[in-house]
């Protein structure tokens, strides 16, 4: 069987080429073109030789996405039905506004987490995303960007489909070849990686040497009403977050985004207010209220405007930074907690 070369080391590839007698530079050139240049044919590595590329040919494949289906949102989003060479399917979504372009990118396939109110923990977790494929789905969207904005890609998000940090070896594999100059060359501090808690590796990613900034799917500080709408929340305390965050913050300087949405008889409370008010307080953080975006359960609707307004009031009355985010791409389901792979037409 043949070897995904994507899977080696630059070292690796070099070591294949002396071993065939050839030069080492020969393994740099294919690696620049398989990384900086995002070649999937070894036809098209053009500065070998015929015989070269037979060889690569035969001994190696470049499993590559490929993109089944693109929609596109009346808000210029466009969500991306991306088909991987298992035939397994992925959604990633481009998130334009006018000064920016983000990808929101996904690193499982399905969900290993059970989010009551998100639509990819409807789907089972199959398997975890190689960090190539994480890494097409970026060199896509900046593909996109730069055809249908003018501009490169701004910004990158982990927000897609599945749980980061439980495929944490090829999250982070991708991010180091993301910020490569013998990659995408882009910086870590506009990369955002999202998790819904899990504080060991919260700890474990604070002590990586990278740049990105962390968010955290909150939506209650109240444990008992957190534990019902995140049900996997039950094995990680939020005291045991608060401690992971802290470390966080104690080893990067970066403050948390904190990720909130408000559902009517859910959270829609002056106590759930207070509460997070005063876990917040206890981390160097900032909220983002985000609107939110039904998935056909009746059991969450979106609080009251008035009750949003509060949250947004008493945070800021305690000197606590909050955005409220209006979600994009609604009309095409690729808006937060929406991505499941469901078969909606072409706008």
């Amino acid at each position: 069987m043949k070897i995904d070369i994507r899977s080696l080391s630059e070292d690796q590839i070099i070591e294949f080429f002396e071993q065939k007698g050839f030069d080492s530079y020969r393994g740099k050139q294919v690696y620049e073109w398989i990384w900086k240049k995002s070649t999937y044919s070894f036809d098209e590595m053009t500065n070998l030789s015929k015989d070269l590329r037979f060889m690569l040919d035969t001994n190696f494949v470049i499993n590559h996405i490929e993109v089944d289906k693109i929609q596109k949102s009346s808000d210029g989003t466009i969500k991306n039905a991306v088909k991987l060479f298992d035939d397994y399917t992925v959604e990633s979504v481009l998130i334009p506004t006018n000064d920016r372009t983000t990808a929101c990118v996904s690193s499982q396939v399905g969900c290993s987490l059970d989010c009551k109110f998100c639509a990819t923990s409807k789907l089972k977790r199959m398997r975890n995303l190689n960090p190539d494929e994480i890494y097409d789905q970026v060199v896509t969207i900046n593909n996109q960007s730069l055809k249908y904005f003018k501009r490169s890609l701004s910004n990158i998000v982990f927000m897609g489909m599945g749980e980061p940090l439980m495929n944490y070896n090829n999250l982070i594999e991708s991010i180091e070849k993301i910020s490569s100059d013998k990659g995408l060359n882009m910086s870590q501090k506009r990369i955002v990686v999202s998790t819904s808690g899990i504080p060991k590796m919260i700890k474990k990613l604070a002590d990586e040497d990278l740049k990105v900034n962390l968010a955290l799917s909150l939506h209650s500080a109240l444990e008992e009403t957190r534990n019902k709408i995140m049900p996997f929340s039950t094995k990680f305390s939020l005291e045991d977050i608060k401690e992971s965050l802290l470390y966080w913050y104690s080893k990067t300087k970066r403050r948390i985004t904190f990720e909130y949405i408000v559902w009517k008889g859910i959270n829609d409370s002056v106590d759930d207010i207070n509460a997070l008010v005063n876990y917040c307080k206890s981390i160097p953080s900032k909220v983002n209220l985000i609107e939110y975006n039904s998935i056909g359960d009746e059991n969450f609707t979106s609080a009251s405007q008035s009750m949003i307004d509060l949250y947004k009031d008493l945070l800021e009355k305690n000197k606590i930074t909050v955005t409220v985010r209006r979600s994009r791409g609604k009309d095409i389901d690729a808006a937060c907690g929406q991505l499941a792979n469901k078969e909606v037409s072409l706008n």
